[in-house]
């Protein structure tokens, strides 16, 4: 048979090596045409009787990401469609899907041949569930090579094995760790777990697989011997006695109960440890039946896996507009932000000209940047010679001509409009004729910026977030004479320096600010209240935001929000804010002194490390204090998550933000919006909008006129609709 995703030589001594290489891509998946090939791959070695053994490896820098996009979507599809048609049989249907990998993994394992993974890259999900079932496993030693099962980080678990055969490798606790968290292990790290035999140089990583069979490497896995035991004694021991009344607790602690897949997967391995390994297999499959039919895992797979995926490819980018290979970037402001977006662009190979008001400050942001470099090098994320080579990228200089060849230029300066007046000046006197220039404002309108530029359609607005190098997202704004070949540069930038774009049009806050501003002003709600601190903070926590409202205040910095609410009645009048927020801000500012964690006092006290941050006591005697047992905590939870999802669908329906997907990707990308729901506007689609509306109209009554449904929400409660039926961003009308 002649295969499209595989290439098969058998050498002399009949061992048969497999390389996946599947044509027009950059990394190896599993699709559906995979799984038939491999399907019938282990069938032509088993009927080959010169074949002694398989080596399984790839053919590209790579072993797998795991699986493909149309796969996740078809089993949604499938099991849609099917409900609709007939809702008895639905779930036997998708439970027979689930299933298709799990036997051909088992098919592979059992097939009487000794097969060896041989994996030179990264290795996640299925790929890895894939080798699990392979009778040996080899690894390069290189940097590159990553082993995880990640797939609960978007709403479902390892469901071809994985929770089986980890847990029956790896002790317990360590399969527990790696499974719920979706943690990365590098090759010695997974060695050291039993996960790997073999840990070896890239070059002889063929070679090392390939005498694994010439040893005699029996093509029976672990656990189908007599008298097979699960590493640490399984479930009825003392040491067992110890973990498993504590996981959930730990769990619970962890997600507030948020993410069914995670308990699954303790589920799982419990109940599977207890029984023979294929009747494991069908427990698994069953639970990963059950998680695929909820909520969470259709909307997380939806933002977290498919959406993210398709903004990172492009899906905003204007058709027609030929794509921007950037040889130079220049970056102005050498302050912390500028000098770790000169970081970020050199990361990518690109040539970085970072420009300051003399060449001690731009040396000074070239020095950020070396701090970072020097941390990569320490925690082993990229060589010293690697380090080298991004900081070669980056010339610091206090000369604008130094821009004469610059592709695209960004604006890292203070939030000031006469400052990023002048350097827009000072740019556009010697930026080339088509290079666009970026402004990396956080609140500024862009189009009021733009007016101080000679060209605005090569004027556009890239808004990075703190810390540059961690942050995933970035805001592209247009201002009103935007042109396309400006989205497109701006858009080919973020994807060379790797990071996750929403497009949104122009309006004071942009997105991710508006909906984080409205976040930290429910919390300024509830202290005037009497809401106590920690329980506000608790309380946001279990809604699944990662960081309390006020912890956040801190992070941004809390005269940064006074200075917000400031700026806000300058341009907006008085009743732009709630005069009681600002008097809350101004006390903590002018008269406590207290701004943030840049000085060490806001919310909280940052004592000296290693001492642990905690909640300002002073903070209990600004208002009459409630008994928390008066208040409802999940109503606390429903103003966090309802208010945000509200302001969400403002910018909607103010023509903002024009795609769902990128709301709900931008919420949790930027700040970190409840991830299990899939963003604010699936929040609202999953609740259902009639649901939301009329949550929203409680809300509105007990605590005020920020949580009023909009127009645009009423009228979609009353046509039963949807954010993803009314904005289809795939130009269908589709269903939630």
């Amino acid at each position: 048979m002649a295969y499209t995703n595989f290439t098969v030589e058998t050498d002399a001594d009949g061992i048969a090596l497999v390389t996946w290489d599947m044509p027009g891509k950059s990394m190896n998946v599993f699709t559906a045409e995979v799984l038939e090939e491999l399907n019938a791959l282990i069938d032509a070695t088993v009927a080959d009787k010169a074949i002694k053994g398989v080596v399984i490896t790839s053919g590209k820098s790579s072993f797998s990401g795991g699986a493909d996009l149309s796969m996740i979507k078809s089993l949604f599809s499938v099991y849609q469609d099917e409900k609709a048609r007939n809702p008895a049989t639905a779930a036997q249907k998708l439970f027979d899907l689930v299933g298709r990998m799990t036997g051909l993994f088992r098919k592979l394992e059992t097939c009487g041949k000794p097969w060896v993974s041989a994996i030179n890259g990264t290795c996640m999900g299925g790929a890895l569930e894939m080798s699990l079932a392979c009778h040996g496993r080899v690894a390069s030693n290189a940097k590159s090579v990553k082993l995880a099962l990640p797939e609960v980080k978007v709403g479902i678990f390892p469901g071809a094995g994985g929770t089986q055969r980890i847990s029956r490798l790896a002790d317990a606790q360590s399969a527990l760790q790696m499974m719920t968290t979706g943690q990365s292990l590098t090759a010695a790290r997974a060695k050291a777990m039993n996960l790997l035999h073999q840990v070896v140089e890239p070059d002889q990583l063929i070679s090392a697989a390939k005498q694994m069979i010439k040893d005699g490497l029996k093509p029976v896995a672990p656990w189908d011997e007599k008298g097979f035991k699960v590493p640490g004694g399984g479930i009825w021991t003392p040491a067992a006695a110890q973990l498993w009344p504590a996981a959930p607790a730990i769990l619970r602690r962890e997600t507030s109960g948020n993410y069914p897949a995670a308990l699954a997967i303790l589920k799982c391995v419990y109940e599977g440890l207890q029984v023979p390994f294929d009747t494991g297999l069908k427990i698994e499959q069953r639970y990963f039946t059950q998680v695929l039919q909820t909520t969470e895992a259709y909307s997380m797979i939806r933002s977290l896996f498919i959406s993210m995926q398709e903004l990172g490819k492009g899906a905003r980018r204007p058709a027609g507009q030929p794509k921007t290979e950037l040889k130079k970037v220049g970056v102005v402001g050498a302050g912390f932000m500028g000098a770790s977006i000169a970081y970020v662009t050199a990361a990518a190979g690109i040539a970085v000209t970072l420009i300051d008001r003399d060449i001690e400050a731009a040396g000074k942001g070239k020095a950020v940047a070396e701090g970072l470099v020097k941390e990569s090098v320490g925690k082993g994320r990229i060589t010293r010679d690697e380090g080298a080579a991004l900081l070669a990228c980056i010339t610091p200089s206090a000369d604008y001509a130094d821009l004469s060849d610059a592709d695209l230029v960004i604006e890292a300066v203070f939030e000031d409009r006469d400052v990023k007046k002048a350097v827009i000046e000072a740019v556009e006197a010697v930026l080339p004729a088509g290079a666009v220039f970026a402004t990396n404002t956080s609140t500024l309108p862009i189009t009021g910026l733009a007016k101080n530029s000679k060209r605005p359609t090569d004027f556009i607005g890239i808004h990075f977030f703190s810390p540059v190098e961690k942050m995933l997202l970035t805001e592209v704004i247009l201002g009103k004479e935007t042109g396309d070949r400006a989205l497109a540069v701006a858009l080919d930038y973020v994807a060379a320096i790797k990071k996750t774009p929403i497009v949104v049009n122009d309006t004071r806050g942009f997105f991710v600010n508006r909906c984080v501003l409205r976040y930290m002003s429910e919390a300024y709600d509830m202290l005037i209240e009497g809401v106590p601190p920690a329980m506000i903070e608790n309380a946001a926590k279990m809604a699944g935001m990662p960081v309390g409202p006020l912890a956040l205040n801190d992070e941004v910095a809390i005269d940064l929000s006074l200075k917000i609410l400031k700026a806000a009645v300058a341009d907006l009048g008085d009743k732009a804010v709630d005069v009681r927020h600002m008097q809350l801000v101004t006390r903590l500012v002018e008269d406590e002194g207290r701004f943030g964690r840049k000085n060490s006092k806001g919310f909280y006290d940052y004592p000296p490390k290693p001492g642990k941050k905690s909640l300002w006591p002073g903070l209990k005697d600004l208002y009459p204090q409630k008994k928390a047992e008066e208040i409802d905590v999940n109503v606390l939870k429903q103003r966090f998550l309802a208010t945000i999802a509200l302001e969400a669908a403002r910018t909607m329906e103010e023509g903002i933000v024009t795609d769902p997907r990128e709301a709900d990707v931008g919420s949790i990308l930027g700040f970190g919006f409840a991830p299990y729901t899939g963003g604010a506007l699936s929040y609202i689609d999953a609740m259902g909008v009639k649901a939301f509306v009329e949550l929203c109209e409680t809300l509105a009554k007990a605590y005020g006129r920020q949580f009023k449904p909009t127009a645009l929400l009423k009228d979609m409660a009353a046509k039963g609709e949807t954010f993803y039926g009314r904005f289809d961003p795939y130009g269908v009308k589709t269903a939630a």
